[in-house]
C-alpha cells in the first residue's frame, strides 16, 4: 500500500509530556504534565520529520497557546520540517446536548477557526454523544451545519469520525453524511467500534472515507494484535481507500516512537 503514513498527537501523548485541556463547560485548564522528558509542540514537526514522517494530525488540547504568534510559530516549524498538518481534533463538546449542545457548538466552532490559524487542512469534530434517535440526528445536523458555515469561511474541510453514541452504527454514520451534503467528511477509526461486530460493520463505511485512524492494538510493547490488524487493513483495501493511515496509538513499550515504527511496518507490509 503507498498511502500516506501520518502521525497523530495522541501516539506521542507521553512524548510530548504536557497537555492543555480545554472543553465548553470548563474552558482552559492549565498544563497537565504526563512525563518528565518533555517534547514541546513546536519542536515536533522536526521530530516527526527526524523519524521519516511527513504529515501530523494535533489533538486540541496538546496546543499550549491559541494566540496568533503562537499559530506563526507553528506553522513555520511545520514549513521548515517540510510536515502538514493534516487535521485538528477537536476531541470535546457535545452539539447533541439538550442543555449544553449550543455552547458546544460555538466551542467548536472557535477551534475550527484555531485549525486554520494553525494551518490544517480539515477539523475533526464530534457529532454527538447522545444516543442515536430521529431528534437527536435533527439537532446533530442542524449544529453541525452551523459550525460549517464557520469551516466553509475559513477554509477548512469538516470531518466526523465513527466515535461516540450518536454514531455507533454504520446506518448513522452514513445518514449524517447524506444529510450533511458534503459538508461533513468522514474520518474512519478502525478501533472505535466493539469487536467482532467491526468487521462487519466497517466496511459499510469505509468506502466514504478520507482519514483513516489506524488504531492498532498491542499485545505488548513488541507485537501487533495481527489478527485486527489483517482484518482492518484488508477493509481498506477492499473500499479502495486511497486517504491517509494515521498512527494513533503510542503502544505499551518506553518508546512510542518504536511503536509507531512497529504499526508503519505493519502498514506498509
Amino acid at each position: 500500500m503507498d498511502n500516506l503514513i501520518a502521525v497523530s498527537s495522541w501516539s506521542l501523548h507521553r512524548t510530548i509530556g504536557v497537555s492543555y485541556p480545554d472543553s465548553p463547560l470548563t474552558g482552559p485548564q492549565g498544563e497537565s504534565k504526563h512525563s518528565e522528558s518533555q517534547l514541546p509542540l513546536l519542536e515536533l514537526p522536526k521530530a516527526l520529520q527526524s523519524h521519516g514522517y511527513s504529515a501530523m494530525q494535533l489533538c486540541h488540547f496538546h496546543l499550549p497557546s491559541r494566540d496568533a504568534v503562537f499559530a506563526s510559530d507553528f506553522r513555520s516549524a511545520l514549513r521548515e520540517a517540510n510536515v502538514e498538518l493534516l487535521t485538528v481534533l477537536i476531541d470535546e463538546g457535545d452539539i447533541t446536548d439538550p442543555e449544553t449542545g449550543t455552547k458546544s457548538a460555538e466551542w467548536i466552532a472557535g477551534w475550527v477557526r484555531t485549525a486554520s490559524q494553525l494551518g490544517a487542512s480539515r477539523a475533526r469534530v464530534i457529532a454527538g454523544k447522545q444516543s442515536y434517535s430521529a431528534e437527536t440526528m435533527d439537532l446533530a445536523v442542524i449544529r453541525l451545519k452551523e459550525i460549517a458555515e464557520t469551516a466553509r469561511e475559513v477554509g477548512v474541510q469538516l470531518e466526523t469520525e465513527n466515535w461516540f453514541s450518536l454514531l455507533s452504527t454504520p446506518v448513522a454514520v452514513n445518514e449524517i453524511l447524506d444529510r450533511m451534503e458534503g459538508e461533513l467528511r468522514l474520518c474512519a477509526d478502525f478501533g472505535n467500534w466493539p469487536r467482532p461486530e467491526i468487521y462487519e460493520t466497517l466496511p459499510l463505511i469505509m468506502s466514504r472515507a478520507e482519514t483513516c485512524h489506524a488504531k492498532f492494538e498491542f499485545l505488548n510493547a513488541a507485537d501487533l494484535d495481527e489478527p485486527h490488524a489483517a482484518a482492518c487493513l484488508k477493509i481498506a483495501i477492499e473500499a479502495d481507500y486511497k486517504g491517509p493511515f494515521v498512527l494513533v496509538n503510542g503502544g505499551r513499550g518506553d518508546s512510542e516512537w518504536k511503536a509507531m515504527d512497529i504499526q508503519r511496518r505493519r502498514i506498509r507490509a
